[in-house]
């Protein structure tokens, strides 16, 4: 069974330059329905499992941070509940490749993908999000090739020109540091030049690397997030980490976007061999866990003393 069902050469000269929407048939599987979900939560294991929150604009700490949140005493029952009916976002990462279940339908999207597109694709990785109506992600980018599969629910996602205006040289190489953090200085006037797609049952979307792009819910969502390196994504990320490393060290740099093709690759391989040296500068911060699920309580969010995620 095709899963990109309606790919064409239209879609195919616009990717990788352009927001490239498609159809898909994921949803004809069980694997996606409340029952499935609330089994494999119960299975995945907690360390790919984040259950976060964007804190409300009048929280005296926390207004309009996505927050970590303690679910250890929840039953995927729980968390789904608390998915529809609250503020919780969910991420099961790397679901997608755990279960063999899931894997297998991992694998058959991205033979097709590669098929239809003529992208070869390097480490795969697919994650579900399962977020509530009002649930929202932050202004942010991927630094890897990302595809959407919107399975269940309506959302709109706003995706940004790729110009310094939304991405600047120093806030890419910052996020190349800071390994584990993506998110973007954002202001509403950034709408105006957006991309705006409203993502029913049954769509996909990709965009272009590293595109800035923000997404509000519009009803309790399921989304499978797949993401994967191309040569071209590996390239761009290890000459990024080595200028930031020259600038860092030497006090100078140019940037990525100044530099030729030749000067590309041999940033990259220079940064290749940074990122397995002690002269490594990425840095990873702490996910501190602010507040704990409870099903007992109006909204499923109880704060709680900040601590270094444990599990």
């Amino acid at each position: 069974m095709d899963m990109m069902t309606n790919w064409g050469n239209s879609k195919q000269s616009k990717l990788g330059t352009e927001v490239v929407s498609f159809e898909h048939s994921l949803g004809a599987s069980d694997l996606f329905s409340d029952a499935a979900l609330a089994t494999l939560l119960d299975n995945h294991p907690s360390e790919y499992l984040d259950v976060r929150t964007l804190g409300q604009n009048n929280h005296p700490e926390y207004a309009g941070s996505l927050r970590t949140g303690d679910f250890r005493d929840c039953s995927g029952k729980d968390l789904l509940k608390a998915a529809k009916e609250g503020w919780i976002w969910i991420n099961m990462r790397r679901a997608m490749n755990i279960h063999p279940e899931y894997n297998k339908v991992l694998t058959a999207m991205y033979d097709e993908w590669s098929e239809k597109t003529g992208r070869k694709v390097y480490n795969p990785h697919g994650g579900l999000l399962i977020t509530a109506p009002i649930a929202k992600t932050p202004y942010h980018f991927d630094k890897t090739e990302v595809v959407l599969w919107h399975v269940r629910g309506k959302k709109r996602i706003y995706v940004y020109p790729l110009e310094d205006k939304y991405l600047s040289d120093d806030e890419h190489e910052k996020l190349v540091v800071y390994a584990d953090v993506d998110d973007l200085p954002y202001s509403p006037e950034f709408d105006e030049s957006a991309t705006i797609v409203d993502l029913e049952e049954g769509q996909a979307i990709t965009w272009p690397l590293n595109s800035p792009h923000r997404v509000e819910n519009l009803t309790y969502c399921v989304s499978v997030t797949t993401e994967y390196s191309t040569r071209e994504s590996a390239i761009k990320n290890a000459s990024v980490l080595a200028n930031a490393t020259f600038r860092k060290k030497f006090g100078r740099s140019s940037y990525y976007s100044e530099q030729g093709q030749t000067e590309r690759l041999l940033r990259s391989a220079i940064g290749r061999l940074i990122k397995k040296s002690p002269f490594n500068i990425q840095e990873f911060e702490p996910d501190m866990v602010s507040f704990k699920i409870d099903p007992a309580v109006p909204g499923y969010i109880v704060d709680i003393p900040a601590f270094e995620r444990n599990f």
